[in-house]
């Protein structure tokens, strides 16, 4: 058996459909977001370069906010580097308690608990749901994140997939079901790559009217909607009629690390059977410290919030005058359809190469084949001459490559 073809083979394939990831090294630059340094290597020869980055999932530029990172150095300076364990063996830490409390009272739920990503907060409770609920049903979004299907594909439990956005759909799946079998929705608020919204008004509904349990997904909303930043189901008010809200504290928050916030019985059941969480080293403090500084900063300051929604709402209309397919968006996500995996590579390769902006492409298994993209995220930070910088370099981009440009 020659296991080396085995991995190259697969390797190929992607490189041929234009699927392969490149990773762009860089260095962001205290005070300086989104100007980062771009280590590059070309012909086995590296130099430095200075990039504008338009694709960070540090959407309010919180990792550089000085409050939070004052924060950061005063844990690691009384606290030392590590946990030291396992939240169950000497690794719960002050500053995870306050986190956790802070978290709580931002959703005004009964607890919150903490995990080392989104990713693992998703995986971790959905598959402790699916494995400790004896006959669980779930129901999930056909566009949800990888981390919410790999939880309920290894919870075992059984699954119902419906329609993106649906609602006729989901209460056909509910009806079929037996209505005294236990039962959750999952879904998210934010869809990352299209920038759409679910109805939660209505999942919820369902949920009630068919004995379900609701497990809402805010990854993309959390820091950036409602007065408080609590999210969508916030500035909706309809975060008490949500059971369970997950989060991340690596995207508005700046930091790292996921969360989930619900009653009591709910958060200590998944503090009490959740192998990903009880057999994980627990964050570092000064982690835990700055996504509570991040937080509470977040809170006090609504303008950032106001700031960032005018940034996107500014670049989707400049997109539009200048005739570039910008898709449907009604949140912070800006989309640009490029439609083929190997011409958005070559976008975003021309984009950094002759115009120093970074924006990585998009591409399957994120988003379906035929629907590629590059997906643009301006932040408060990002001014009317990056802007400018950005239409014009993109109108040169798609001439260049002969893209799709809509009609004016």
């Amino acid at each position: 058996m020659n296991y080396q073809d085995i991995f190259n083979n697969r390797l190929d394939s992607l490189k041929s459909d234009g699927n392969y990831r490149v990773f762009a090294e860089l260095e962001r630059q205290m005070g300086n977001f989104p100007t980062a340094k771009w280590y590059k290597n070309d012909d086995k020869q590296s130099s430095i370069g200075e990039v504008t980055i338009w694709c960070s999932n540090d959407y309010l530029g919180q990792g550089q906010n000085p409050v939070v990172i004052n924060a950061m150095k005063k844990a690691l300076d009384r606290c030392g580097a590590g946990a030291g364990g396992t939240r169950n063996i000497s690794g719960t830490n002050h500053y995870h308690v306050l986190l956790e409390n802070e978290l709580a009272d931002l959703y005004q739920k009964q607890s919150a608990l903490i995990f080392t990503s989104g990713y693992v907060a998703n995986q971790t409770s959905l598959m402790t749901l699916g494995r400790e609920i004896s006959g669980i049903i779930m129901y999930s979004d056909s566009l949800n994140h990888n981390s919410m299907i790999e939880g309920i594909r290894q919870s075992g439990a059984i699954k119902r997939i419906f329609k993106h956005n649906d609602l006729v759909d989901l209460e056909d799946k509910l009806k079929a079901d037996d209505i005294n079998a236990p039962k959750l929705i999952v879904f998210e608020s934010i869809y990352s790559m299209d920038g759409d919204i679910a109805p939660i008004k209505e999942m919820i509904g369902l949920a009630k009217k068919y004995n379900a349990m609701t497990f809402l997904d805010e990854v993309h909303a959390v820091g950036m909607y409602g007065d408080n930043g609590g999210g969508v189901a916030e500035r909706e008010g309809l975060v008490d009629d949500i059971d369970i809200i997950q989060g991340t504290l690596g995207k508005a928050y700046g930091v790292l690390g996921g969360f989930i916030a619900a009653n009591s019985e709910i958060i200590d059941f998944i503090r009490s059977f959740g192998a990903g969480f009880i057999f994980s080293t627990s964050m570092p403090p000064a982690i835990a410290a700055g996504a509570l500084a991040s937080v509470k900063y977040l809170r006090q300051h609504n303008e950032i919030r106001i700031k960032h929604q005018e940034r996107a709402e500014t670049l989707k209309a400049r997109l539009n005058a200048a005739n570039l397919p910008v898709m449907p968006s009604i949140c912070h996500i800006v989309p640009l359809l490029v439609g083929d995996p190997v011409a958005c590579k070559q976008a975003s390769d021309m984009l950094m190469e002759k115009y120093n902006i970074y924006v990585q492409p998009i591409n399957y298994p994120t988003v379906p084949k035929g629907s590629e993209r590059l997906r643009l995220t301006p932040s408060p930070l990002h001014d009317d001459k990056a802007m400018d910088h950005l239409i014009n370099a993109l109108c040169d981009v798609w001439q260049e490559l002969n893209l799709h440009r809509i009609s004016s």
